[in-house]
């Protein structure tokens, strides 16, 4: 008998029946025909490979470097000791203006002059009336420098009286007459003058540098200083302990003009036969001074003994 669901009537509400879900089958996949379906293939076990321990590095123990016991820095071996030479020179090292200017006017006479015969000689001589007045002038001051010595407050008073001379001359008017007599000077000199001269006092000045002065010379090391002779092997010595440098006054044309620099040092020793040792003529004079002090200033006990050899 079917079942006639009642239209609804407006207003009236009609209760729903509720409908129970199908269940759904798995569809099974069909074969081909005349295919039989394939058994799946069964799965093994596949043990991982083997694997070793992998053994360790041996350590191996390395000993820690053998380390030299730290020198002190002060501490050197005697044989880098600091040793400084003195050299005295005599004051004919303040003639080399006489031979440089010789062999210049020497050249300028070759090149400038004129060959004159005089006599039954052929000689050269600058026309130049002012080339010889020049070096006749420079010789004279260089035996006036080197032969008076003027120090400290005494080259300040002679500058000084210079200016006033010049200043005087000029005031009375003097400067014209002199200058009205120039005209008048003439000095000449051939070349070969020149260069005897000039070749005489340059022979004498390189002996005398380079060679006697050379002789004997004052070594300074730390703890002790020593009077060498080259000539006859004598040696004095003396202790650096209390001892006394001292820079001597300049001579202002001397060791500033024709020294370059150069100056006297004083050397007071103490002990039991103190001495008063003057030194003069020293080349590069302060920077000497300086490293006397510092070496003196350097205790003999800072040097390390050399090992003896064998």
């Amino acid at each position: 008998m079917a079942t006639v669901n009642p239209q609804p009537q407006p207003g009236v509400s009609v209760p729903v029946q509720p409908v129970a879900p199908t269940a759904v089958q798995p569809v099974q996949p069909v074969p081909p025909a005349g295919m039989q379906p394939a058994a799946p293939a069964p799965m093994q076990y596949v043990p991982p490979p083997a694997t070793q321990p992998v053994a360790p590095a041996p350590v191996q123990y390395a000993p820690p470097p053998a380390t030299q016991p730290a020198r002190p820095a002060a501490v050197r071996p005697e044989a880098e000791v600091e040793e400084m030479r003195i050299y005295s020179h005599s004051s004919l090292f303040y003639w080399w203006p006489a031979w440089a200017l010789g062999f210049a006017f020497a050249l300028i006479t070759r090149f400038d002059g004129q060959h004159i015969p005089i006599g039954n000689v052929e000689v050269w001589i600058h026309t130049g009336k002012n080339l010889g007045v020049f070096y006749a002038v420079a010789l004279f001051l260089v035996i006036l420098i080197t032969n008076v010595t003027v120090r400290g407050q005494s080259s300040v008073i002679v500058v000084l009286s210079l200016l006033f001379i010049t200043v005087l001359f000029a005031y009375l008017g003097w400067w014209e007459v002199i200058l009205g007599w120039l005209p008048s000077l003439a000095v000449f000199m051939n070349m070969g003058f020149y260069l005897f001269f000039s070749g005489l006092v340059f022979i004498a000045w390189f002996l005398s540098v380079f060679v006697y002065d050379r002789l004997s010379y004052w070594s300074l090391r730390p703890g002790q200083m020593t009077h060498v002779h080259l000539i006859g092997g004598a040696e004095k010595s003396y202790d650096s302990n209390g001892i006394v440098f001292e820079k001597v006054l300049n001579d202002l044309f001397r060791h500033k003009i024709l020294g370059l620099g150069s100056g006297d040092i004083r050397i007071i020793t103490t002990g039991a036969r103190p001495e008063d040792i003057l030194l003069p003529n020293v080349l590069f004079v302060n920077r000497r001074l300086a490293t006397m002090q510092r070496l003196v200033a350097e205790k003999p006990d800072q040097r390390e003994p050399t090992p003896p050899t064998t």
